[in-house]
């Protein structure tokens, strides 16, 4: 059935695949008999409204059912509300024609006298006046509602979108002719998680803790659920973890920083805190643990249905692998600590770039995630002339099936990967995987290959700065539509 998908106007690249995510993990192919006797499809069937630009709100998303759609609503990030449309038009006539011809035996139900109901009038791209609003209401007179109206808690709620027509010059997506939606609410998001759960209310943070809107997203990404082992190898202030484990999924993470996950700020203001402030389950471990030297035992394998991470390339943190800066003084190698130092030795670390870190995690997740199981992670990327071309990470094992970007600057964004875990891991297959890493790394550009993006994202974009002190990418010459900024 056909559902009027409603996202909200942000992170746009991310909105399909987060539904598709959420649709996999409410069972919508299996509900739909599909991917019997093979792996199930990954992607649903979409189709925007006419005239529409693909970064607009509205779409129509093909669901099994109501109950998926109503519950991948209520756990997705970014969609609005998903609804049943009863009728659309470019004007109030065509809506008023399309709603008399939607069939009875599906609008009967809800208009009973024993039920409760409430129109709510909502647009975008402009604004309606509570008058304006109140006469389009009235204006729906011809639909035979005999129930009472509850502002409060409803049975039912239905509601009256509008968007005009207008171009590509005030930073929305261009709509060439006025939309107006009418359905029935089948499902809308929880926005109070993200006022919960926002980084300025956090107990511990970092400089790199990951804002909590993306952290949920990942773990949308990532299937993360109750009976789920989710698994970050950079886990720092442990904010991808607390998303997941608030979808109740059991948390596992690592981090080569010691006074990290050790130490924190002191006993009330550490990583532990930060489940204890939410009243989530604690994580079932907490490692110092270097991503280049695992700690895991040589046989072991297919342990966590889920690797979410934002791994370090140089920006706001560089990656440390392993590695001595120098002995300790008076120490002979082979490297050992003394007895009396135990306790509060930082082991050395040097630098880890970032192809070597990529190969790492790939190997890593190929081993330790169960078959089926997620990779979900951000590869950053420079863009060169407000255009993004690169080369994105692979591994034999791996199904990429979300790719989503996210451009922070002219010069330099990011990409949200989701790899699904699809082949046995073998030493053939290591074997072809460590030549794929060193062809990818011969073969990429040179940032990558040294690991800092650091003088890539913060260096002007036109080395041939004008004397008047612009570059030729001033605000001036930015295209009108920036919507993926947003």
């Amino acid at each position: 059935m056909w559902y009027l998908c409603v996202f909200y106007h942000r992170l746009l690249d991310y909105r399909r695949p987060e539904v598709e995510s959420l649709a996999e993990l409410f069972g919508a192919f299996e509900a739909a008999g599909e991917g019997i006797g093979g792996p199930p499809p990954r992607s649903l069937e979409w189709r925007l409204p006419e005239n529409h630009h693909i970064d607009s709100p509205f779409h129509f998303v093909s669901l099994p059912s109501e109950e998926i759609a109503r519950n991948i609503a209520k756990r997705s990030i970014l969609v609005k509300g998903m609804y049943e449309l009863w009728g659309q038009g470019s004007s109030y006539e065509e809506l008023e024609k399309a709603i008399r011809d939607f069939p009875d035996e599906k609008k009967l139900p809800y208009l009973t006298s024993e039920s409760t109901f409430r129109i709510i009038v909502d647009s975008f791209g402009k604004v309606i006046s509570f008058q304006e609003q109140n006469e389009r209401i009235q204006g729906l007179s011809y639909i035979p509602f005999k129930g009472r109206v509850d502002l409060r808690s409803p049975d039912h709620k239905f509601y009256l979108m509008e968007t005009d027509n207008y171009g590509s010059n005030n930073g929305l997506p261009p709509i060439v002719q006025r939309a107006i939606f009418f359905g029935r609410e089948v499902g809308a998001a929880d926005r109070k998680l993200l006022p919960t759960y926002q980084l300025k209310s956090r107990k511990y943070l970092g400089p790199t803790a990951m804002d909590a809107e993306i952290a949920f997203l990942m773990a949308n990404q990532g299937l993360a659920q109750p009976g789920k082992l989710v698994y970050d190898p950079f886990v720092g202030t442990g904010s991808i973890l607390v998303a997941a484990a608030h979808f109740g999924a059991m948390t596992m993470g690592a981090d080569i920083d010691i006074r990290v996950v050790r130490d924190g700020r002191g006993p009330d203001c550490n990583v532990w805190s930060n489940f204890k402030q939410y009243n989530l389950p604690m994580p079932i471990s907490l490692l110092r643990a270097d991503n280049n030297l695992p700690p895991w035992r040589p046989g072991l394998r297919e342990v966590f249905d889920a690797i979410i991470c934002d791994p370090p390339y140089g920006v706001r943190a560089g990656g440390r692998k392993s590695g001595g800066r120098k002995l300790l003084k008076g120490i002979v190698g082979p490297y050992t600590v003394p007895e009396e130092k135990r306790i509060d030795h930082i082991p050395s670390t040097a630098p880890y770039s970032l192809a070597e870190c990529m190969h790492d995690l790939l190997d890593l997740s190929a081993k330790m995630l169960v078959m089926g199981g997620r990779l979900v992670f951000f590869y950053p990327v420079v863009r060169e002339d407000g255009f993004t071309n690169a080369e994105l990470p692979e591994h034999p094992c791996f199904t990429l099936v979300a790719s989503s970007e996210q451009i922070l600057s002219l010069r330099y964004s990011r990409y949200l990967l989701t790899m699904v875990k699809t082949g046995p891991y073998t030493e053939e297959i290591a074997e072809s995987a460590r030549k794929k890493h060193l062809e990818f790394k011969e073969n990429h550009l040179k940032w990558l290959e040294d690991g800092n993006l650091h003088s890539a994202v913060f260096s002007p974009a036109d080395p041939q700065i004008s004397l008047s002190g612009k570059s030729k990418f001033d605000r001036d010459s930015k295209p009108k539509y920036r919507g993926k900024y947003v």
